[in-house]
């Protein structure tokens, strides 16, 4: 048993080795290739073409990171109802059933989000407009 696990691991240490090496060899190549010349236009930023204007330090608003969190949390259900369904025929009805409760719970936690104004991306000024045009 002894031989099968040194096998095992010399492999690993071969693979290892072997990226290691493939990593060693483009950082030197590209550090022998690459320009050396530092100039102006060097040091900026590469924008899609666009010179850039302004600073880099720009304030998100909140909404932002909600949206953020919200999506992960979202997604994160799907990753569930996916290995719920690889293994459908397996959980039965038991799974089928607890799989409708897990989606209505995310759909009444979406429809609050919706009530309160967490996916609301409009400004207060249009928000008020629209409310008062609909009057």
């Amino acid at each position: 048993m002894p031989d099968v696990s040194t096998a095992h691991h010399w492999g690993f240490a071969i693979f290892l080795l072997g990226v290691l090496g493939l990593c060693a060899f483009m950082l030197g190549v590209s550090s022998l290739l690459g320009s050396k010349a530092w100039g102006r236009s060097k040091n900026e930023p590469f924008e899609s073409g666009i010179v850039p204007t302004g600073g880099a330090r720009l304030r998100f608003s909140a909404k932002f990171y909600l949206v953020a969190m919200l999506f992960v949390i979202f997604d994160v259900e799907a990753l569930y109802l996916f290995a719920w369904a690889v293994s459908v025929r397996e959980s039965g009805w038991a799974g089928l059933i607890e799989a409708t409760v897990f989606i209505a719970i995310l759909l009444a936690g979406l429809v609050y989000l919706w009530r309160v104004g967490a996916l609301d991306w409009a400004p207060t000024s249009r928000r008020e407009r629209q409310a008062k045009l609909k009057q």
